[in-house]
């Protein structure tokens, strides 16, 4: 039986090497890594490429039968706001223009919840798009150019699919630092925790985007979260108890507490000095993110959430 051969774009990566290790136990695929840095886990099936580069991606490409793009720049990782856009809109021209060189029908991209911006209220897939970040915008134009390539040709299969902040064991993004903060007791508390935040398991992002290779979905755009919803109380007291520990954290009410951080954002701004903590930050914080999806399907998240905290948590910190 002919395999079908399926390209990873930054398969490097946090979730990339998590679905690589997913559909490299399949006898049905064969996978090939893309990326602009060595795969450390899997170097056997990697191959450089370069999205802002159409001509490595044509090698890179050539004989294979699906792509699902990972590749990305975490937000607020960059110091250039253009190079979202060229990951993100140029590379999507770039890779579309191949893939229709190629013959290649399915693509599968990984956008982000960021494109809706700030929400007031749980967001499925028909709510509003308002990104406020370069990032957001970024993807967001990304997903216009891919939906352009599926209209352009019959048979053209694309899925794109909007995960919420993502998290698991070796991530060193916001979730980390929140878990960190709160394992060494670190953390402030300002309101009064009751604000919800949507989130995602890394190998349950990687055993979704698994579940739409095989679906081969005409057209499909779908949020991504794992539920349910923990208000910032309960995430707290999850890792808290996972930890042993009781909640030794500092509580502030909301009021007193945003307007000592914008004195403190005062004295940074008079003394030019940067600190950590800011009243953008804090309210971001303290807001409500929660995404949700009405998308029809019958794909089961292989980790619990709380189940998801608690091995992120150990393998990091116990």
């Amino acid at each position: 039986m002919d395999k079908r051969k399926i390209a990873i774009i930054g398969g490097s990566g946090f979730i990339g090497s998590r679905l690589v290790k997913r559909l490299s136990a399949r006898r049905d695929l064969a996978v090939k890594i893309i990326d602009v840095e060595q795969s450390q886990r899997f170097p056997q099936w990697y191959q450089y490429a370069d999205v802002t580069q159409p001509e490595s991606l044509r090698q890179a490409l050539a004989g294979c039968d699906a792509v699902i793009n990972l590749a990305d720049k975490r937000q607020g990782a960059v110091r250039s706001t253009s190079l979202y856009y060229q990951i993100n809109v140029e590379g999507a021209r770039n890779l579309c223009m191949v893939a229709a060189e190629l013959t290649i029908k399915q693509i599968i991209f990984t956008s982000s919840v960021a494109v809706y911006g700030d929400v007031e209220q749980e967001t499925d897939e028909e709510g509003h798009f308002a990104p406020c970040s370069h990032y957001g915008k970024s993807k967001l134009e990304a997903e216009y150019v891919y939906e352009a390539w599926r209209n352009d040709s019959d048979g053209n299969r694309l899925t794109i699919i909007r995960p919420a902040v993502v998290f698991g064991e070796g991530d060193r993004g916001n979730v980390y630092k929140l878990f960190r903060r709160i394992a060494k007791s670190r953390l402030v508390m300002i309101g009064d925790g009751r604000n919800r935040r949507s989130m995602a398991y890394v190998e349950n992002i990687a055993a979704r985007l698994e579940y739409a290779l095989d679906q081969q979905a005409d057209y499909q755009v779908s949020n991504y979260a794992d539920k349910p919803d923990l208000s910032m109380n309960q995430l707290i007291g999850v890792v808290t108890n996972v930890l042993g520990r009781e909640d030794k954290l500092i509580h502030i009410p909301y009021l007193p507490g945003i307007w000592g951080i914008a004195l403190l954002d005062l004295v940074g701004k008079i003394s030019r000095y940067r600190f950590s903590i800011s009243r953008a930050k804090v309210q971001k914080f303290c807001a409500t993110a929660q995404f949700k999806s009405n998308v029809e399907h019958n794909f089961v998240a292989p980790v619990d959430l709380n189940q998801a905290i608690e091995k992120t948590v150990k393998h990091e910190f116990d």
